[in-house]
């Protein structure tokens, strides 16, 4: 599988859209499916479907379609999803204890190693099965055990920190929940901000537009 090393965000973006829609029509027992009925089932065309899947060397064949295991494990493949990431969680209040409870971690290949916070209530006890730790035992915790990703849920005025304290200590991306921006010294760390002031304004404006009379689109 030869991959295009300039492949755009937009499609990046678009990939773990692609491994969702296809293990749902896995678990509904959809054995192949065109990219005509790919591209309608995401709202999107058959020829952008194409497209994208030429970026990492194209799958299917003409007349045939795609089957729809192969291509979700080829797609899994290219998310990285069976390099056996490992994630911990920073700040386990209302958020952070939702994810941890109710994300499917596992099934998006990552490992939920621990959560750290630094309330006495939760620190020593375990949420889910999931061990915290008090936050000062962050660096000693990653010095023994190698983490790829952390997962900010902490309060804004301690996002900058923790997010320093991930870098120095090695991880390679930041999942950030904090609703602020934070920088990064490293410029190998990837920072993946989640906004979701910024999904729900962006559906203001649609049902807005739609009440002026607007062209009805859909998020994605």
């Amino acid at each position: 599988m030869k991959r295009n090393s300039k492949v755009s965000t937009a499609v990046i973006r678009r990939l773990p859209r692609y491994y969702r829609q296809l293990s749902e029509l896995q678990e509904a027992g959809t054995v192949r499916i065109s990219s005509s009925a790919l591209g309608k089932s995401m709202g999107l065309t058959a020829s952008q479907i194409r497209q994208d899947l030429f970026c990492f060397g194209g799958f299917g064949q003409q007349g045939y379609g795609y089957k729809v295991d192969s291509l979700k494990e080829e797609i899994g493949e290219i998310l990285g999803i069976n390099q056996g990431h490992t994630i911990v969680v920073l700040g386990t209040g209302n958020l952070g204890r939702a994810l941890i409870r109710n994300f499917k971690f596992s099934s998006n290949g990552f490992r939920l190693l621990a959560a750290f916070d630094i309330s006495a209530q939760v620190v020593g006890t375990q949420i889910a099965g999931v061990p915290v730790y008090h936050t000062d035992s962050l660096e000693s915790f990653l010095a023994e055990h190698p983490v790829d990703v952390g997962l900010l849920t902490v309060p804004i005025s301690a996002a900058q920190e923790m997010g320093d304290r991930l870098v120095a200590a090695g991880v390679r991306g930041i999942w950030n929940f904090t609703n602020c921006e934070i920088s990064v010294s490293r410029p190998e760390v990837v920072v993946e901000s989640v906004h979701f002031s910024d999904s729900l304004l962006a559906l203001s404006y649609m049902i807005s537009r739609e009440e002026t009379g607007g062209d009805k689109e859909e998020l994605s």
